[in-house]
């Protein structure tokens, strides 16, 4: 009798609650509710009725790691963006999707649905109305897939079911004229439980922007040439056409046996540019006719990509293959003695990576986690030229690599050592033999500590060698004539011949990076939080671009300058270089924040009862989570058609703020041995612009009704850069910028009283854009106040604003 008494107030008090949770528990996907079991044999039962025990649901697709998101976006945090592309939104999110540790290429490693995929090209054009959560993670969650922490994670989760055909057009073009830009793209997407495809195809063409419609200085004319602005490019004429398309499938029934990705994708792109006049010919009636230099590049690059994911018992075994072919013809006009020289690369890569992810065995604190990874890419580039005796030069690098990343779990909540919260260590090595530069090593551990649910601190340390790219060792040597450089030596600038390329004699890189940080979810608002990360990095023998040539830079390699009987410089050989060493460290730290507009009632979707069709006959809305969490991935008979994608009906409202401050402490550079440190912070800078102490990044914006607006931007503070001191030199001072992105858009087919007027507006939006909305341009001056002759602001940023026009229909 005492205990049914026990079950009956168990089950009574708990009932609400688990009912809530095993509700919530559809709506992800997954039965994670908890319950309350009482053994009615045991009279003896200990249980605290007032205490209820449930269990979060996890969503199918989400990634299990202790380290807690940067930010995490759900269908109408995303529909606030009004992107038309995942790539669009990607672009728009930047600021929480960038590291700071300055290393990779900027852009996150993607996921879909928590697993790795073969390329960014695979979902780039998927719409963002199809995904149904999206995770910004830290860097270090690229370890648990065979990658290194040097790019943060986003891992988009799809809906079960979604269809939908799209057409976009853009136009765009600089208030202070001059040329102008169009895009078409057409795409395809489904998806249906384990299958989904994707087929789209996108034209951009982009016209010349020359010196005279920017009305650059051309120092003193000739009497009796044309004007040479008229025959030097600011901005190439750019032509291009991508076509990609995918298909996964799952394997078995309902997917469960796995899933095939296959990946193919064509771009074929035309530039068109001018370097100045090379002479005045004479027609046979003998008038003068200009003569520009040309340079035409024709490329086209052909890509594939293979992917298999699948369950090896409790173990997830995941397969990619990526190739890519590009053939590249640039054609470039001789000076004086006419003709024209041509240059060929064909580049050759294949990336292959597998990974077997799974627990290896279970502690104290909960089940570990171990990742192995194992890949082969391949690498070859040829090149001819005929501005040089050299045959064809052909480079190839194989690459075989192997590692494994280990995640310990050391104490969790509830157990011995729990009173400090949650503690796992992440330790991982890896070694890969390259076929022409030996064996690279690397290695990591790293420490995360979340001592409460909304406080997390991460420490890691990363050492790991690096090998430059082939294109930097095997590019054709190319020189382009008429550039204007500002001669340090001399405090003039001159219109030289830059030759760049690649530089057969580079060394390979070691380094060394340590990273603290720290997230705190914020208390007063619903998914905001505080995050501040530590940098510090050390690299030797770096292989970089060739920098500005201030007088450190040219006694540095006096090989690279060339200069007349009378000291003027003529010539610069700008192919990559080795730096012996260098250092940084900066700290990076901002705040996300976001929230509804009116009282959560009015944010949120109203619910409908089980079975009730969508808003406009199931096809004018986007279906609750909880519908298509019961549909389930096997697609079974009887379940209702792929929703259309039309948005979300209009009642979700938002509005979002994301701030990123960096402040750089250190950032110095050894040249070579037995020279002096280069500040960069102090004026030995390296890039043209100088290294500023600050910079900011931020975006948001609000979204209510289908009306939405977005903001983006980045300021840098000003920077310097040294003379030599001598006399004629002078220092540079780079002024501080600030460009700002505006979007304003309108989802037409939530108006519904535009829609019964005009049907073909349903699933369309209009947008408005206007890039650096401020028209902010750098303003660069020498010691006297005056603007040198190569630092023009339309040297720095030659298209200004740019507004333009975008509409998208969706069918």
């Amino acid at each position: 009798m005492r205990s049914l008494l026990l079950v009956t107030l168990v089950t009574s008090t708990s009932l609400p609650v688990v009912a809530a949770a095993a509700t919530a528990a559809e709506v992800g996907g997954e039965t994670g509710a908890g319950s309350v079991i009482a053994d009615d044999e045991d009279d003896d039962l200990d249980v605290d009725v007032n205490e209820i025990m449930v269990i979060a649901p996890r969503i199918r697709g989400q990634v299990d790691v202790p380290n807690q998101p940067i930010q995490t976006f759900d269908e109408d945090d995303i529909a606030a963006y009004g992107a038309d592309s995942i790539a669009d939104l990607i672009a728009a999110i930047s600021p929480q999707t960038g590291s700071g540790r300055g290393r990779g290429d900027g852009r996150p490693v993607m996921l879909v649905n928590g697993q790795r995929i073969t390329s960014y090209r695979e979902m780039r054009r998927i719409p963002p109305e199809a995904i149904r959560r999206m995770e910004v993670l830290p860097e270090e969650v690229a370890l648990r897939f065979g990658y290194p922490a040097n790019q943060r994670v986003v891992n988009v989760i799809l809906k079960d079911r979604f269809a939908a055909a799209q057409a976009a057009g853009e136009y765009n073009r600089p208030t202070r004229g001059g040329y102008d830009n169009y895009e078409l793209e057409a795409g395809l997407f489904s998806v249906e439980g384990p299958r989904r495809y994707n087929f789209s195809a996108k034209l951009t063409e982009t016209s010349m922007l020359t010196e005279n419609e920017r009305g650059i200085e051309q120092g003193d004319p000739v009497a009796g040439e044309p004007d040479p602005a008229r025959f030097r490019s600011l901005a190439a004429k750019e032509s291009e056409l991508e076509i990609d398309g995918t298909m996964t499938q799952g394997l078995g029934e309902g997917g469960l046996a796995g899933s095939l990705t296959v990946n193919g994708a064509y771009t074929h792109t035309q530039t068109n540019s001018l370097s100045g006049l090379n002479t005045v010919t004479l027609t046979p009636d003998g008038d003068s006719k200009p003569d520009p230099l040309r340079n035409r590049q024709v490329a086209d690059t052909f890509e594939v990509g293979l992917g298999y994911n699948t369950m090896l018992g409790d173990w997830t075994l995941s397969a990619t293959g990526d190739g890519s072919y590009t053939d590249t013809n640039t054609r470039v006009d001789r000076r004086d003695a006419g003709g024209v020289d041509v240059a060929i690369n064909r580049d050759l890569s294949l990336e292959t990576l597998t990974t077997l992810s799974g627990t290896p065995f279970r502690m104290p604190a909960g089940d570990a986690s171990l990742t192995v990874n194992a890949g082969f890419d391949f690498d070859r580039t040829s090149s001819e030229d005929t501005r040089t005796a050299l045959d064809t030069v052909t480079l190839k690098r194989g690459d075989v690599s192997g590692g494994a990343n280990l995640a310990l779990p050391l104490t969790r909540r509830g157990d011995l050592l729990g009173a400090i919260g949650e503690l796992a260590l992440n330790l991982g090595g890896g070694v890969n033999h390259l076929s022409d530069f030996g064996s690279l090593t690397n290695w990591n551990a790293g420490l995360t500590w979340n001592p409460t649910d909304t406080l997390s601190f991460q420490a890691s340390y990363l050492v790991e060698d690096a090998a430059p790219a082939l294109s930097r060792l095997g590019a054709p040597t190319i020189p382009t004539f008429n550039v204007p450089v500002y001669d340090f030596a001399t405090g003039t600038t001159a219109l030289v011949t830059v030759t760049t390329g690649g530089n057969p004699d580079l060394l390979k890189e070691k380094q060394r990076d340590i990273k603290l940080s720290a997230s705190w979810d914020l208390p007063f608002l619903r998914r905001s939080n505080l995050i501040v990360e530590y940098f510090r990095n050390r690299s030797s023998d770096v292989t970089a671009s060739f920098p500005l040539l201030t007088p450190a830079i040219e006694a540095a390699f006096p090989g690279r300058v060339t200069r007349n009987a009378a000291g003027q410089l003529i010539a610069i050989d700008r192919r990559p270089i080795t730096y012996d060493e260098i250092s940084s460290s900066s700290m990076r730290w901002g705040f996300n924040l976001s929230g509804s507009l009116g009282s959560d009632e009015e944010a949120r979707p109203p619910a409908r009862r089980e079975g009730a069709p969508a808003p406009g006959g199931g096809q004018g809305g986007a279906r609750g989570e909880g519908q298509g969490a019961r549909q389930g991935a096997s697609g079974a008979a009887g379940s209702p058609p792929p929703v259309r994608g039309f948005g979300r009906g209009g009642r979700g409202s938002r509005w979002n703020l994301s701030i990123y401050h960096t402040w750089r402490f250190t950032d110095r550079v050894r040249i070579a041995e037995n020279m002096p440190v280069l500040d960069a912070l102090a004026g030995d800078a390296l890039a043209s612009g100088g290294v500023p102490r600050h910079s900011i990044e931020l975006e948001g914006g609000v979204f209510k009704n289908g009306y939405g607006l977005r903001l983006k931007g980045e300021w840098d503070g000003p920077a310097t850069v040294n003379g030599s001191g001598l006399p004629g030199s002078s220092d540079l001072r780079f002024g501080s910028t600030f460009v700002v992105d505006a979007r304003l858009f309108i989802d037409l087919g939530r108006n519904e009283n535009l829609v019964a007027k005009v049907p073909f507006l349903k699933g369309a939006r209009l947008a408005l854009t206007a890039d650096n909305l401020l028209d902010s341009r750098q303003k660069v001056t020498d010691e006297n106040g005056e603007v040198p002759f190569a630092y023009q602001a339309a040297y720095r940023e030659p298209q200004g604003r740019v507004v333009g026009i975008d509409f998208r229909k969706m069918f």
